[in-house]
């Protein structure tokens, strides 16, 4: 039996997720998981230890986001989260292990492209700025059992980043995310013990492949 052309059409609409329609003055709420994973690059632990350096471990924790579309194709993200990274010895530090450890909060604002805001999905590219300060640093036992009684501080930073994703309809004002950024973070750290005080400078410069789901308001 044929299906006439308006119940065919019909079908497909039921069928197709509303299209979200995103345009200027809407703001897009999103929660994500994301991965902080750090491509770091570090100098010596000077002046004592001056074959040793440092490594940073990654981060999945919670993230949310807002994104303000200021014309139907351009948009203002704020990104703010929360981690926590371990310090790892390297070099001549490999046999300690785990040296300290550390809160940081980078938030981060993108101004974005929306390449198809009309569409079901809308691929997105975006650059900004990022300031990432740290805190709560706390030097490990194994450390404090090697050298003594150690204060750690790591220097704020502020950077670049950029950023690619997409967002998919799964409802009229509800859609899928995936986000990948590069935000270029630089440190020193400082290990006080005593009188005595080691630097080592640490290019932290993240990955951070998100996976979320947003609203639109």
């Amino acid at each position: 039996m044929k299906i006439p052309f308006a119940a065919s059409i019909l079908t497909i609409a039921v069928a197709a997720p509303a299209q979200a329609q995103v345009e200027a003055g809407d703001v897009l709420v999103r929660a994500r998981a994301i991965l902080v994973s750090p491509t770091e690059e570090a100098g010596p632990v000077t002046p004592t230890f001056p074959g040793g350096s440092v490594g940073v471990s990654d981060s999945v924790m919670p993230e949310i986001d807002f994104t303000y579309m200021l014309t139907d194709h351009i948009g203002a993200e704020l990104i703010l989260a929360t981690t926590k990274h371990d310090i790892v010895g390297r070099g001549t530090l490999a046999g300690i292990d785990k040296l300290a450890d550390t809160w940081a909060l980078p938030p981060t604002l993108t101004l974005q492209y929306h390449f198809a805001p009309k569409g079901h999905v809308r691929p997105y590219v975006g650059a900004g700025i990022n300031y990432t300060t740290f805190y709560s640093a706390d030097a490990s036992r194994s450390l404090e059992t090697a050298i003594g009684k150690t204060e750690v501080n790591l220097e704020d930073s502020f950077g670049y980043a950029l950023q690619a994703g997409v967002d998919i309809d799964i409802a009229p004002r509800v859609f899928l995310n995936f986000d990948v950024k590069y935000i270029d973070i630089d440190t020193t750290a400082r290990l006080r013990t005593g009188a005595a005080i080691n630097r080592v400078d640490v290019s932290l410069d993240p990955v951070v492949p998100s996976i979320g789901i947003g609203m639109r308001f």
